[in-house]
């Protein structure tokens, strides 16, 4: 499906999709129990995969109203699945569940589509290896399809921490019904140290105790600079009264919020219900639209952030622990005075795809002055003239919200190919963005 989207101005009040992030470790987390009620997770292709990676395990996932799904699990014991594991497009299923392979008696056979048959698996591979399990690439090149046979018992591992955090998240996930438990030791620096913090606050909720080991607490943030990470074995899943409740994503609202500083209405604004603080690093989007001179506001225990159009500055953003924001920081940097440089993303190159160069690309069609560098990406706004034109969604949701939201701010129109990948993170996005007044014209 192609999107066509015309310059617009936006307002009114919104609400946040549910996390992405913690709904596929809460559904994970509701499986490793003998039951628990999941409410207000989110709905989209990426969730449904981790819901039936937890099936083929044994366990059971009914939807219940419009808002829960009532997981029975399987203890911590995953039965070895009967046909293979197809986690689709979704990264963070392929890892989390390749940790949950490794602790059935027998073989387990993972694939995906594509885009995540060309994403690294191997240091989860090597470090379950390491533990005394198979786990083999097919084509013995790090990628999927997956080879996993079990059972794991726990142990202590070594593995990076620059490549994804999703390994760690996997370990420390399947590790606390392990007999032994399992310590990780980090061979190389933290990134994405807010998503581990995820994790943490998932299992902690769930009544799992794990934590970080020589972490310095950079920022508030639970998990930064440490040096490792341990979980003892022979825990017990079990949420407090059997149910959990899903936050609202900062990953989404960051479209949202950035809709709304480009291209909000005159005298109105652009209100995001849903936003109650949590570890999501991804919050940082707020700080950096304030420092790049939005007007911007977080009532927190409210849970609302109100923004209106406002003349963007460049500025500097490292993005080592919030990846999942360059595309949205990129586009800002397009309609921003000045320069706005993302340091420290050459992990954003190994996400659903190489973001780091797709946003450089797509940006330049529509009249963005960009510099790519390996570990850099810089936006000189000063130089650039946001026109419509035909960009490639790369079947990467966040790449086209993105662009969507650049089209806004680009006189004439925008066709965004492929937009229907969307259904990822943020199913309805397309309706939202119309509802508050873009301009948005979809062809199937």
């Amino acid at each position: 499906m192609d999107v066509h989207v015309s310059a617009s101005t936006v307002g009114g009040t919104t609400r946040a999709p549910p996390s992405k992030s913690y709904t596929h470790r809460a559904i994970l987390a509701a499986g490793y129990s003998d039951g628990a009620t999941v409410y207000d997770p989110l709905d989209s292709a990426d969730p449904r995969a981790t819901q039936r990676a937890v099936e083929r395990f044994g366990g059971s996932v009914t939807p219940v109203g419009d808002n829960a799904l009532e997981i029975d699990g399987f203890d911590g014991t995953p039965t070895v699945p009967d046909r293979v594991i197809d986690c689709a497009n979704s990264g963070t299923t392929m890892r989390l569940v390749t940790a949950t392979a490794a602790l059935a008696d027998g073989l387990t056979v993972l694939t995906g589509d594509d885009s995540l048959r060309s994403r690294p698996q191997g240091p989860l591979l090597d470090a379950l290896n390491t533990l005394g399990v198979r786990a083999e690439s097919t084509r013995r090149n790090g990628q999927a399809p997956l080879v996993i046979e079990g059972p794991l018992s726990g142990g202590s591992v070594s593995i990076p921490g620059d490549v994804s955090s999703q390994y760690i998240s996997a370990l420390l996930m399947a590790g606390a019904v392990t007999d032994e438990g399992i310590e990780l030791d980090l061979t190389t620096e933290l990134k994405s140290a807010p998503y581990v913090d995820i994790t943490l606050e998932v299992l902690d909720d769930f009544g799992v105790d794990a934590k970080p080991l020589g972490a310095t607490g950079t920022g508030g943030v639970r998990s930064a600079g440490a040096e490792g990470f341990v979980v003892e074995g022979g825990q017990q899943y079990d949420p407090r009264d059997g149910e959990y409740h899903v936050p609202g994503d900062f990953s989404s609202m960051s479209y949202l919020l950035a809709a709304g500083a480009v291209a909000a209405d005159e005298g109105d604004a652009i209100v995001v219900e849903g936003a109650q603080p949590s570890a999501q690093g991804d919050s940082a989007i707020v700080g950096i639209l304030d420092e790049m001179g939005a007007d911007i506001e977080w009532d927190t225990s409210a849970g609302r952030i109100t923004i209106r159009r406002s003349d963007l500055t460049g500025t500097t953003v490292d993005v080592g622990d919030t990846p999942d924001l360059l595309p949205t920081i990129a586009t800002l940097g397009a309609v921003a005075d000045g320069d706005t440089v993302i340091e420290n993303c050459e992990h954003v190159r190994y996400k659903e795809t190489d973001r780091v160069s797709a946003m450089a690309t797509e940006l330049a069609k529509l009249g963005v002055s960009v510099t790519e560098e390996h570990n850099v990406l810089t936006i000189h706004g000063s130089d650039s003239a946001l026109a419509g034109g035909v960009v490639d969604g790369y079947h990467d949701h966040r790449i086209i919200m993105s662009l969507v939201v650049a089209g806004f701010a680009a006189d004439g129109t925008t066709t965004v190919r492929g937009a229907e990948h969307v259904d990822v993170s943020f199913p309805n996005f397309f309706e939202t963005m119309t509802a508050l007044g873009g301009a948005i014209e979809q062809e199937e």
